[in-house]
């Protein structure tokens, strides 16, 4: 095996190295970054108990923030989490305090079940916070007496983060790491990653190793580097 040739295994089990290390990236209301995509949302999470209706529903896109604002409101009033299945005593639990239904769209629901807990909601005053991708007429409902239920919900739209929102979120993740870095190079990230919380998530979990592996500082070339693995169109200047 040629010198480069090591160098470079040699380089790439360093930059294996870092993925034992984890990171608590801070999720609590007091560090959710507000702006215009998230502060309807915010402002429903924020108003409990005093909702307009007792079902909530926020939808929007993959990472666009609808885990963490669960997160706070799960917290802040102990709420149980759900699925409503065939079996899963779901309504009980609705019956005795706040419950919560992440990824409505994605993990599925039985029409009856989920019918029968926001009945038990109604009823029993107390409340049930869904989120979703998609809004709840996309929803693959049959039964109509949920159909009937569901537009009575509030659902709350939460839309893609826009540049600014982006920004104070990579700054907060590498925050999360005690790292800092300068102000331009996040605005490079940002004018070239795809716009998502979630691709943000990625982007600087990518960094941190690399950076971490290769004993380097996080830089321009580095982040060009990370943009393109990631399938984004960058190209160091």
């Amino acid at each position: 095996m040629t010198d480069a040739k090591n160098a470079d295994v040699r380089r790439r089990i360093a930059e294996q190295l870092p993925l034992a290390f984890t990171h608590d990236p801070a999720s609590g209301r007091d560090d959710l970054l507000v702006a215009d995509p998230l502060s309807a949302a915010v402002k429903i999470v924020d108003s409990w108990p005093h909702w307009p209706s007792p079902v909530v529903i926020l939808a929007g896109p993959v990472g666009s923030g609808k885990s963490h604002l669960a997160s706070i409101w799960s917290e802040r009033c102990a709420a149980v989490h759900i699925h409503p299945v065939v079996g899963s005593a779901a309504a009980i639990a609705a019956s005795h305090g706040p419950v919560i239904f992440e990824d409505v769209d994605r993990v599925g629901f039985d029409d009856t079940e989920l019918f029968h807990v926001i009945n038990s909601v109604r009823e029993n005053g107390t409340s049930l916070l869904m989120t979703s991708r998609l809004w709840p007429m996309s929803w693959p409902v049959t039964l109509p007496d949920l159909r009937s239920r569901l537009k009575a919900a509030t659902v709350v739209e939460i839309g893609e983060p826009d540049e600014e929102l982006l920004s104070q979120v990579i700054v907060k993740l590498f925050a999360d790491r005690q790292l800092y870095i300068d102000d331009k190079l996040v605005l490079y990230i940002v004018n070239r990653m795809e716009r998502s919380l979630n691709a943000a998530q990625l982007i600087v979990d990518r960094l941190d190793r690399l950076a971490l592996g290769r004993g380097t500082r996080i830089t321009r070339l580095l982040a060009a580097e990370v943009l393109n693995e990631l399938g984004n169109s960058a190209q160091p200047d």
